[in-house]
């Protein structure tokens, strides 16, 4: 491919998901953010591909980088949807004292 038709295409995917996340509801956010950890995990997989069918060294230090990339991307994503989970969760009140 072309440099223009792959800058083309990064443009298009950047325009998309812009309007995608800015149209989602705010209580869709938490699986809007289960559905970009499951899309890294992918990025993380193609990169150990390009990497490893690559003979140059610079392209194996690339998908090294995509690799740790990915890798905190997926890690903070996961630990921003836990703290998003924990706050539909019920407080527990304190029993009220006994006379």
């Amino acid at each position: 491919m072309s440099f223009i038709a792959i800058l083309s295409i990064f443009v298009l995917a950047c325009f998309v998901g812009y309007f995608v996340v800015w149209s989602v509801t705010p209580a869709l956010h938490t699986p809007l953010m289960a559905v970009t950890n499951a899309i890294s995990s992918v990025i993380i997989v193609g990169a150990l591909i390009a990497a490893a069918a690559s003979g140059s060294a610079s392209a194996k230090w690339l998908g090294l980088l995509g690799v740790v990339l990915a890798s905190i991307n997926i890690f903070g994503g996961f630990a921003v949807t836990q703290r998003m989970l924990a706050m539909y969760k019920k407080k527990e009140r304190p029993a009220a004292a006994k006379h």
